[in-house]
């Protein structure tokens, strides 16, 4: 199934469906073309909806925009602009309407749950309607959920409302994740950026991840995995390559020995700068040394 595609589904449930805790109630997908009217013709009953009388559903639903833009507007928040790449909440029993801009029109794909287990998003916090837009969604993992979606509810394999509802709390627990990330989004880029700067400070001695995380306030594993997302290396490792990088521009342009840069840089041992050097640079810094500059 492809987000270009027309696909709607809205299912019936049963009691055992209920009992489970966690189902599906309807998905979709549809293309609105620049120019043409939204929503279109075709959802049943309370589905139903138009701009000017706005709608109030039974269920909670998650609506992806993948391409184009337009509004969201609920009773707690007001008219909210929807951009590309935009997900947004939409939670049952609030008055809420949407529509992409005339313009540009969009690409959405929806799913819409209910239960016991749906509910306990709104109860503990996890989603708030006050905040119901979610972006940077247009992710291959978010894709990929919905088009698992699809594909098990064009089958309907036995016990497929289950297999669904497993595949929509792993869609709800990403989304939890890209909500999380954003909101610290500010406050993770500085901390981020107040490690480096100790670690160019340090650059010729050495560095205790576990004292700056203490300093941050968070636990060093905390610091550890937010600092390895923003980089792409865990503290130590980024620390050690800022010393390999001051290494090969102290290599080509002073006439420091090997030796002299290893324990300048505050390295323990020649052999282990070596070492190093070798594994990141893919050549030793003597060769490093004699190659660049020939």
């Amino acid at each position: 199934m492809t987000s270009e595609s027309i696909y709607r589904k809205y299912l019936m449930t049963f009691d055992h469906d209920e009992k489970w805790g966690f189902y599906v109630n309807s998905l979709g997908s549809t293309k609105i073309k620049s120019g043409d009217s939204y929503p279109s013709k075709g959802h049943p009953g309370s589905y139903n909806f138009s701009w000017e009388q706005g709608r109030i559903l039974n269920e909670f639903q998650f609506v992806l925009i993948t391409n184009g833009e337009g509004f969201l507007e609920t009773k707690e928040t007001g008219k909210k602009k929807i951009s590309d790449g935009d997900g947004f909440m939409l939670f049952p029993g609030l008055w809420h309407r949407y529509r992409p801009k005339k313009k540009t029109g969009w690409t959405e794909r929806w799913v819409g749950f209910s239960g016991t287990i749906a509910k306990m998003f709104l109860s503990n916090g996890f989603f708030n309607s006050n905040r119901p837009v979610i972006q940077k969604c247009k992710r291959t993992n978010i894709l990929g959920y919905f088009d698992s979606l699809f594909h098990l509810f064009n089958n309907e394999p036995f016990g497929y409302q289950r297999l669904a509802s497993g595949i929509c709390l792993q869609l709800m627990a990403e989304l939890y994740n890209i909500q999380q990330i954003s909101d610290n989004e500010d406050s993770l880029n500085t901390m981020v950026s107040r490690a480096k700067q100790i670690m160019y400070k340090q650059i010729n001695d050495s560095i205790n991840p576990e004292e700056i995380a203490s300093e941050f306030g968070i636990s060093y594993s905390k610091f550890r995995a937010d600092f390895k997302k923003q980089t792409g290396s865990s503290p130590l490792q980024y620390f050690l390559l800022l010393k390999i990088e001051k290494s090969k521009d102290l290599l080509l342009r002073t006439k420091k020995t090997q030796k002299e840069i290893a324990y300048s840089l505050g390295f323990e041992s020649d052999y282990y700068f070596n070492r190093l050097f070798k594994q990141k640079a893919g050549m030793t810094p003597r060769v490093f040394r004699n190659n660049i500059k020939n």
